[in-house]
């Protein structure tokens, strides 16, 4: 299949393209600049020019190909509102070209708001329709009449140099000279390592049902305590507790994220697909890191994944 990917020179992009690539698809990447499209070109992909806010350059590429992987997404936080819009707006087009199709739209989405706090998300879970975030990917592509979409739903995916929100939490650590966990740092968060997320898609895009919401969930459920404490080890900074009345000045925008849970399974998807995670886990890449020869500049800087 020739499978048009946005984010393709991104963090899980990058790792996701050689899989395609290898499996004998032929990629058709989506890239801004230069350095991206010398990149692409470097992986054996196909290059095409545009950016997310381009619509028309991003009917084109689903135009061209037999279906659409998309991982794009501005992480710059202080326009989170906009870039959630900007998201959503590519979405429809991207569909609009797919539908009345088979050709598949492989949408990215995430584990937040699904099911009750402590408890394990699953496939079968659905957003609820008064959750208010304003990153709707999921809901955008499920409501594209015709279009034979699909949605992975992600939770922390790391390597020994990013690792989702972690990323943004050793940033801070980094800041304040201390590595916090809201109360007892009890809630978790899931995770994968990028180089098993990145084989889940490419079984997605084979194996995919219109419909289907999969998990890229290695670990259910890592708890804060561990991260923070795993921060501080490579750090060399001390650990505590924040209360929840502290959280919001101390993590500022990540304090909505800091005291959730994000659980997630993803025994559906495994049965489904036959994806088998090997990790590493993700304590074991945050003890892999070199914390003061890492660039860790992507986790304060407006980026596009």
């Amino acid at each position: 299949m020739r499978i048009f990917v946005t984010g393709a020179t991104g963090f899980i992009g990058s790792a996701a393209v050689p899989v395609l690539i290898e499996a004998g698809h032929q990629v058709l990447g989506l890239a801004r600049s230069e350095a991206g499209a010398e990149a692409l070109t470097s992986a054996g992909a196909e290059v095409h020019r545009g950016e997310l806010t381009d619509l028309e350059s991003l009917r084109s590429g689903a135009e061209q190909s037999d279906g659409v992987i998309h991982l794009a997404f501005i992480h710059d936080f202080s326009k989170f509102q906009e870039n959630c819009e900007i998201d959503r707006r590519a979405i429809e087009a991207m569909g609009s070209v797919l539908a009345g199709s088979n050709r598949p739209l492989i949408v990215t989405s995430g584990l937040a708001g699904l099911g009750e706090p402590g408890q394990l998300a699953t496939e079968d879970m659905d957003l609820p329709k008064d959750f208010q975030f304003p990153r709707v990917s999921e809901q955008t592509a499920f409501s594209l009449k015709g279009v034979n979409a699909a949605v992975v739903r992600l939770p922390q995916v790391h390597d020994t140099v990013k690792q989702g929100l972690v990323t943004y939490l050793i940033a801070l650590a980094r800041e304040k000279g201390v590595s916090a966990y809201v109360g007892d740092g009890g809630n978790r968060w899931a995770a994968a390592a990028v180089a098993d997320v990145a084989r889940l898609y490419r079984l997605v895009l084979e194996k995919n049902e219109t419909g289907a919401k999969y998990h890229a969930v290695a670990e259910e459920g890592v708890p804060l305590r561990d991260i923070a404490e795993a921060i501080g080890r490579g750090l060399q900074i001390p650990v505590k507790s924040v209360s929840p009345d502290e959280a919001q000045s101390h993590f500022t925008w990540l304090a909505r994220f800091a005291a959730q849970d994000l659980q997630g399974s993803s025994a559906k998807t495994r049965n489904q697909l036959g994806w088998n995670p090997t990790g590493p886990g993700l304590i074991a890449d945050l003890d892999g890191m070199r914390y003061y020869e890492t660039d860790m500049a992507g986790a304060s800087a407006a980026r596009r994944a």
